[in-house]
């Protein structure tokens, strides 16, 4: 609860620094906001892990806490690289979503941990759920990016998401030559520069996920043969898995290609977007599979 409340404010600072951006010390305060959180679910993580005994991991609940934690880590990765963060556009509304559908009473029966069943009772399932959250965190985040990369492209209206997904920027431009010219000044060149940002960091993201999603499924064969005596068996969970695996394998492809940079390929990662939540959300609403 304390990460959900720090996180809502995170959120409404980011609403105001999208009205007023003179307001620096607005925009930092979210940023020590997001850390905030940041040691919040993590403080939460441990603290279940060493009452439970076993990594959080075993049900919609704790997984919709770790993942909000992988999302702030996605959030991180622009300041590693000392790059404009695009990302937090995408990583910050996110955040709050899953930890308000988490902590919300949807979920109130989840709360509780509970002893695993001996098929769970394994080291793999660390590694396997892991590997395979932390790639829905940053898939996700990619396809979100393409999706607005579509928007931008499709929309007249230019104005409102060149604020939203360049809020950082203002910052930027007022060191630089260009500090007495406003953004919207010229609003096709920075239209064009917005959208090859997004298409950029929407392939380095997505490249990351796939990675991930990769090693995650691996896991998981690996332990769907120790734990059934087949590596696979083409399980409601593994065949969507496939299925997202198979789009992104399909959105990296398209982009050896010239012709379908941008757009298109964008248009692949964005039903990229859909076939993650059915993967990850559906089936396990839908109860069916083991």
């Amino acid at each position: 609860h304390i990460s959900f409340s720090t996180i809502s404010i995170v959120i409404t600072i980011h609403l105001i620094t999208l009205l007023v951006r003179e307001l620096r010390g607005l925009h930092d305060s979210s940023e020590k906001g997001m850390i905030a959180t940041f040691l919040s679910i993590t403080g939460f993580l441990v603290s279940r892990w060493i009452s439970s005994g076993h990594f959080p991991l075993s049900n919609l609940y704790e997984s919709l806490i770790f993942l909000s934690w992988a999302l702030y880590i996605l959030h991180t990765i622009p300041k590693i690289q000392n790059s404009k963060n695009d990302l937090s556009a995408i990583t910050t509304p996110s955040t709050i979503l899953t930890q308000g559908f988490a902590t919300s009473g949807l979920l109130t029966e989840m709360h509780q941990s509970t002893i695993l069943v001996p098929a769970l009772q394994s080291q793999w399932l660390m590694m396997h759920v892991s590997m395979m959250l932390l790639s829905y965190a940053t898939l996700l985040c990619g396809s979100l990016l393409s999706a607005a990369l579509l928007i931008i492209r499709f929309r007249k209206n230019f104005d409102f998401f060149a604020k939203l997904f360049s809020e950082i920027e203002y910052f930027y431009a007022k060191r630089s030559a260009l500090k007495s010219t406003s953004f919207t000044s010229f609003p096709n060149y920075y239209k064009y520069q917005l959208t090859e940002r997004l298409d950029s960091w929407s392939y380095r993201v997505i490249s990351l996920g796939f990675t991930l999603l990769t090693i995650g499924i691996l896991c998981g064969a690996v332990w769907a043969n120790e734990a059934w005596g087949s590596y696979w068996n083409w399980d409601p969970k593994e065949t969507w898995a496939f299925i997202t695996w198979t789009i992104f394998a399909i959105y990296l492809h398209s982009r050896t290609n010239p012709n379908w940079k941008g757009t298109n390929s964008a248009f692949v990662a964005s039903i990229g977007f859909l076939i993650i939540w059915i993967c990850y959300f559906g089936i396990n609403l839908l109860g069916i599979g083991l």
